[in-house]
């Protein structure tokens, strides 16, 4: 294996923890505070822990519940149900079908995928074969999208922008929410669960179990082990927004290595509509320069980066 590098677990404080109860206040004070410290940590680290989200940990429990159930299915079961066969980025994925540094091998965990969906959808989500499966798994999914869309009204606050910003972008999104499990190592060789990577979209929003595992590499190289509060959710910038952006807020690697025992946990990624322009915010473009990216449409840009994990796009 390739040496991982040092890897503090002291440094958790570079991660910040914002309250943002805050964004939803009628003060504008309060609004434009909670933006400034989200936008200083996406200019930053780009990796924040969030609280006072206001989802509850019963939605939280119930779909950890469901992902455990759905993971414990006889493999014969969850294979009907394998994104491979129906597509569209919804459905099951199994372990080392996926690679997110291709130097590192396939990843050592499993998936089950729901996407955003509407009347208007052609593409329903697939539902495994369990009571109350449904239900647990759309209120989790609903409550991160809430959230997701409050955190674009920062970042549109911090840049400037009008509180609204992001609202038409954001109404027929590309979400997806993931239902994860890292089984433990092996005897033998360890494998990384998830391979380093930066995420392809604008936000993500992630539950853990509690147990360790996330990494995130700081700018100067060395590795942060992450572990967020109980009631937090731990929050990244993806590479979309940060083209969006014109490089002003910044992914950051990060990467799940071999956890202590099985690891579960939930991400959530908002991306914007297919056919939101993805084109530098005034703002963000110092005067006198060109934007650093040309305009493209949301979905060809996350096209893009799909293919180079799944030979295929999203």
């Amino acid at each position: 294996m390739r040496p991982i590098g040092r890897v503090h677990t002291d440094r958790m404080a570079e991660i910040p923890i914002i309250d943002i109860t805050g964004l939803s206040s009628p003060r504008p004070g309060d609004r434009v505070r909670v933006a400034a410290e989200v936008g200083r940590a996406c200019r930053g680290v780009g990796f924040f822990v969030i609280v006072g989200h206001g989802v509850p940990s019963s939605v939280i429990d119930d779909a950890f519940a469901a992902a455990r159930a759905f993971f414990a299915l006889p493999s014969d079961v969850k294979e009907t149900l394998a994104i491979g066969t129906h597509g569209a980025n919804r459905g099951y994925v199994g372990c080392g079908v996926e690679s997110l540094d291709e130097h590192a091998g396939p990843d050592r965990k499993e998936a089950y995928n729901l996407i955003w969906t509407d009347a208007r959808s052609a593409t329903p989500n697939l539902w495994p074969p369990l009571p109350h499966w449904r239900e647990r798994a759309t209120a989790c999914f609903d409550a991160m999208l809430a959230v997701g869309r409050r955190l674009h009204a920062a970042f549109a606050l911090d840049l400037g922008l009008a509180s609204d910003f992001f609202d038409r972008q954001l109404d027929r999104p590309m979400a997806t929410m993931r239902l994860l499990r890292y089984p433990p190592s092996e005897a033998g060789e360890p494998r990384s669960g998830a391979g380093t990577h930066t995420d392809y979209g604008n936000v993500t929003l992630l539950a853990t179990d509690g147990v360790g595992g996330l990494q995130v590499r700081a700018r100067d190289g060395e590795w942060i082990a992450v572990t967020p509060p109980p009631d937090g959710l731990v929050c990244n910038i993806g590479d979309c927004l940060m083209r969006w952006t014109n490089d002003v807020y910044r992914s950051t690697p990060h990467r799940v290595v071999d956890p202590p025992r099985e690891r579960y946990s939930i991400a959530f990624f908002l991306d914007p509509n297919p056919d939101a322009q993805v084109a530098a915010i005034a703002s963000c473009v110092p005067p006198g320069e060109a934007p650093r990216y040309p305009p493209i449409a949301a979905a060809d840009y996350l096209a893009q980066r799909f293919a180079a994990t799944y030979g295929r796009g999203p």
